[in-house]
């Protein structure tokens, strides 16, 4: 299983990683510093949840060319 997290103080987020580092069972792939890196991984994830909500019926989208009649 995967879990993305968004610590927002960097004092939680130093113990938190420590916490985390210290189990043996929890490998821990990639850590995202950079704020525009985290930005677009907050996007993609609120998309990904977006499409879920669709396919469930739980969310209205709106169609390709709505979007570009839009620009």
């Amino acid at each position: 299983m995967k879990v993305i997290l968004d610590i927002k103080e960097n004092n939680h987020a130093t113990f938190f990683m420590e916490l985390v580092k210290s189990l043996k069972y929890i490998s821990i792939i990639k850590e995202v510093k950079d704020v525009k890196k985290s930005k677009i991984i907050e996007d993609l994830t609120e998309a990904f949840n977006d499409v879920k909500l669709y396919e469930e019926g739980k969310k209205q989208l709106k169609s390709a060319k709505d979007l570009l009649n839009e620009l």
